[in-house]
């Protein structure tokens, strides 16, 4: 249960490998995806892939990606760390 101070719970997938090509988001092998987790905010996720992707630096074709999980569970809310253009 989250109180009023509470920062709300935003949901972000980081999982990468190695890809097929430079030019796509296509997989080389699914069974070597590596997902690195589930955090409950766009900044644990952020460090999450930062560090998944400095270790593969060395892989020209390993990528990493940050999905955010809570705009794909509630498309219609409202991003809190948007602001207004």
């Amino acid at each position: 249960m989250s109180t009023a101070s509470s920062k709300p719970q935003l949901l972000h997938l980081v999982f990468g490998g190695e890809l097929k090509s430079l030019e796509s988001h296509e997989f080389r092998d699914l069974e070597h995806v590596d997902i690195v987790g589930i955090f409950p905010d766009y900044a644990s996720a952020y460090a999450a892939w930062k560090s998944a992707a400095q270790r593969t630096v060395d892989n020209a074709t390993t990528r990493y990606f940050v999905v955010h999980l809570h705009r794909l569970l509630e498309p219609d809310a409202k991003d809190p760390g948007k602001t207004a253009s």
